[in-house]
Order: C-alpha cells, then sequence, then structure tokens
C-alpha cells in the first residue's frame, strides 16, 4: 500500500497547479520536492489515476521498454516510475536488479509458488540434445548449465581432488558460485534438493557440539600412532568421563578423517612333518579362568631392507600378555628354546599351562618337546592346514604389524628390533582392550590377582 492517499497527492497537485512553486509545495506539505514533481507528471500523463496506480501483471518487453527508457533519457526511477504510471519506484529498481543478473529471461513473470527443480534427467536430455533442436531460451539454459557445471567442478577439484564432498564443503562451493550464478540453476545443476541446501546452511552457523569430543578423539588417536580403531577409542572417551555410543565415536571420526591400519597376512612357518606331531587339544577353546593355563605360540617374519628378522613370543589366553619373546636374525630352534626359558620363570610350581602352536618345525623338534615335558607342560598344535586353530596368536601378529611395522620406517636391524621391544612393552602395559573391560593385558591380571 502507497505511504500517501490518492486524496492527499491530489491535494499536492492542485496546490501547485493553483500557485505554482515546486519546493514551496514540498516544504508546505513536508515531503520531498521530488515526490511533489513525480506525482505532478502522473497527473499529466494519466490524470487521477496516475496518483493511485494499481498492480498490474507487466510483460517481460514492458519492463525492458521501461528500463531502455531509463537508460537512454538518464531519468530517475521515481520519474521513470511515474512516467510509465507503476505504484512503486521499487518495483522498477527489482527489474533492473534481475536484468542486471539473469538478462531479459529474468524479467518473465513467474507462476506464485515456488517452481520446481528440473530433474537431473531433463538437463541431461537437454545437454545430449544437439544445438541445432533447440529453441533461443533452451540454448540459454543449456550454455547457463555447462557454465555452472564447469564452475562446480573447477571448485569441486580445489577442495577435494581425491573424495566426494561433504554437504558442508557443498555449501561453501554454492555460497561462492552464488556471486556469478542464479541459486534455483546451481542447486540444479549439484542435484542438491533447496530445503537440503537451506538446512546445511543454516546448520553451519550452529557451534558444533562435537568440537572438544573430536579434540579428545584426535589425541587418544595419535597418542597411540593410529592404531586404535573407533570401538577401542570409544573405551578410552569413557575412561575421560565422556560417554558415546561407538557409532557416533565411528561418525566423529570418520568426519576428522582417521581410522586405524587394516590388518595384513601373517608369515607362515610349517615346512611339512619333521618330527612328532601332538594332537589339537586346545580345540579353539581360547578361553582361559585364570593366568598361566593356557599359552599360544608362533614364529612371524619381518623384512628390513631385504635382511629378515625373526620374533617369537608366547601370549597368554587370559589376558591376551606376551610374556615370553625372543628376537633374532635367523629362526634357529635355539630362538624357540631361550623363548621357553624366559616363559618358565613366569611360571608358579603348581602352574601347568597348556601351549599351543601350529605344526611349525620347531615345534616338531625333540630339544622343544623335551623341555615342555620337563617342567610338566601340555603340548598341543593346530590341525594341518588350519590357521583359525591358533587364531588368537594370528590375531595378534595382525595387530602388532599393522599398528607398529606398517606405522613405521626402519633405517637399521638395530632400530627395528628397538622399536619392537618398545611395541610390546606398550602392547602389554597401555594397549587397551574391550574384552578386557578397558584395561591392558597387565592392568587386567594385577586387577585379577587383588581380587582372588
Amino acid at each position: 500500500m502507497s505511504k500517501y492517499s490518492k486524496q492527499f497527492k491530489l491535494k499536492v497537485v492542485k496546490e501547485f497547479l493553483k500557485s505554482g512553486g515546486l519546493k514551496r509545495v514540498a516544504h508546505l506539505f513536508k515531503i520531498s520536492h521530488a515526490q511533489v514533481r513525480n506525482w505532478i507528471l502522473a497527473h499529466r500523463l494519466h490524470g487521477i489515476a496516475g496518483l493511485n496506480p494499481k498492480p498490474v501483471r507487466h510483460t517481460a518487453s514492458f519492463k525492458m521498454q521501461v528500463l531502455q527508457y531509463i537508460d537512454l533519457y538518464q531519468v530517475s526511477l521515481h520519474y521513470a516510475a511515474a512516467h510509465f504510471n507503476i505504484p512503486s519506484p521499487s518495483t522498477v529498481w527489482m527489474w533492473q536488479k534481475l536484468y542486471n543478473e539473469g538478462g531479459i529471461a529474468a524479467l518473465q513473470s513467474k507462476p506464485k509458488g515456488r517452481p520446481p527443480m528440473p530433474k537431473q534427467s531433463e538437463i541431461a536430455a537437454l545437454l545430449a540434445r544437439p544445438s541445432s533442436e533447440l529453441t533461443h531460451d533452451e540454448l540459454l539454459r543449456k550454455a547457463q548449465y555447462l557454465e555452472v557445471e564447469n564452475a562446480y567442478l573447477k571448485k569441486f577439484r580445489g577442495l577435494s581432488p581425491a573424495k566426494a564432498l561433504g554437504k558442508q564443503e557443498q555449501v561453501q562451493v554454492i555460497a561462492e558460485l552464488k556471486r556469478s550464478y542464479p541459486l534455483q540453476v546451481i542447486l540444479t545443476v549439484v542435484g542438491i534438493p533447496r530445503s537440503v541446501y537451506y538446512y546445511w546452511v543454516n546448520a553451519s552457523f550452529k557451534p558444533d557440539p562435537y568440537l572438544d569430543t573430536k579434540m579428545q578423539i584426535k589425541t587418544i588417536f595419535h597418542a597411540h600412532k593410529g592404531r586404535y580403531g573407533y570401538r577401542r577409542v570409544q573405551t578410552a572417551l569413557s575412561s575421560q568421563s565422556c560417554y558415546l555410543n561407538h557409532k557416533t565415536v565411528q561418525k566423529l571420526m570418520a568426519q576428522l578423517g582417521i581410522k586405524s591400519t587394516v590388518r595384513p597376512k601373517r608369515y607362515q612357518s610349517y615346512k611339512g612333518a619333521l618330527g612328532k606331531v601332538a594332537p589339537n587339544l586346545l580345540e579353539r577353546n581360547f578361553g582361559a579362568s585364570r593366568p598361566n593355563q593356557k599359552w599360544v605360540t608362533d614364529v612371524t617374519e619381518f623384512n628390513i631392507k631385504g635382511e629378515k628378522v625373526y620374533l617369537s613370543p608366547i601370549l597368554d589366553l587370559y589376558n591376551q600378555e606376551i610374556i615370553s619373546y625372543t628376537i633374532t636374525d635367523r629362526p634357529q630352534i635355539s630362538m624357540v628354546m631361550q623363548m621357553l626359558q624366559q616363559a618358565f620363570k613366569q611360571l608358579k610350581p603348581k602352574d601347568k599351562p597348556m601351549l599351543h602352536s601350529d605344526q611349525g618345525w620347531q615345534y616338531q623338534m625333540g630339544f622343544y618337546q623335551e623341555a615342555l615335558k620337563e617342567q610338566g607342560l601340555t603340548q598341543s598344535m593346530s590341525r594341518k592346514g588350519n590357521c583359525l586353530d591358533n587364531a588368537v596368536m594370528e590375531n595378534w601378529f595382525g595387530i602388532m604389524k599393522s599398528e607398529f611395522f606398517y606405522q613405521e620406517k626402519f633405517e637399521t636391524i638395530e632400530s627395528f628390533k628397538q622399536g619392537l621391544h618398545e611395541y610390546i612393552h606398550y602392547y602389554n602395559h597401555d594397549r587397551i582392550k574391550q574384552k578386557l573391560k578397558g584395561l591392558s593385558p597387565v592392568q587386567y591380571r594385577t586387577q585379577s590377582l587383588l581380587v582372588t
């Protein structure tokens, strides 16, 4: 609605016609002399109807005529509105803005309500059609789609050349493209609904509720050199009084772009039947009710700059602790025997554990089997070709290699051996496990001894 009534405007015009003096009339009625001049012009051109023009749905050609008139005669928006009997100068200003942003196509009258976004299939069909078959408007649309698509791809590669953009990154790109292209066209090319776009725009202004938690996650992850997956990170967070669902932790780690290393396959040491093979007494019953009840062992190989290094550990199934190990440059029987002697020192007089291994040549040797017999240990072996019979030991090798061996670069054999010693200590004393109630193997064993 106009700020001034038709009667007031007519009164102003009559005062001017009676006495003259543009500034005098403007001062008398406390309005700008430009308004007085425009009302006089509108009355002269259109009579009383010019003082209160009704809103009309103008065509694009009429709007263009008004804009060309302004450009040709360099008149003001107020003067042009009065000359063409347009209710408000702001209407002419909006036409100028639309024309500057989208050309004559932007001056076309649009139906009420929000226009539906073209489907991707419709865009693909338009782009696939030869230019000779397209109308003038379709050619303009095609050129605009291609221009926006090219601009979007440039921004896309600049932000993330190797992976798909997330919603927040897409919103960032769209916000930059909005300076040069209509939003509707950009959203159509990108394939994002308008509601989704505005949702993410609003979300980008909200503070991240998990900001502090993400900092905790990054600290835990890097403190353990990328060895923790989302479940172990969740347990570590719980120990810091931050309680989250494991799926939430997994999602936050994905947003941070961090995850643990995939485990590789282990080295196989089987060389056929060289001695006496023991029966499979363990039978994949990997549970143990007390320390030094069930042990498992195996040998794994490392390649350090073309040189081989071998690790032979014994793992206690009660708490997954490495209770004894040897590191050597050659896979000799002395390596296994030295490991056994270290392990025997952990035993109390009443401890008579079962020691399970695969059918590796070391474990078929008479020296090895005699040492077990003298100490009162029961020997158990996996069945031929059944690696799952010793799955816990293989699992530990996978953990160790993914968390230590494949994470580091070793210049010398000695630096590798020193790092392996440090990792085994870290694994036993610091690395928490879900199955051990969020404790490390040594912590779990110590706690159980205090309870008993």
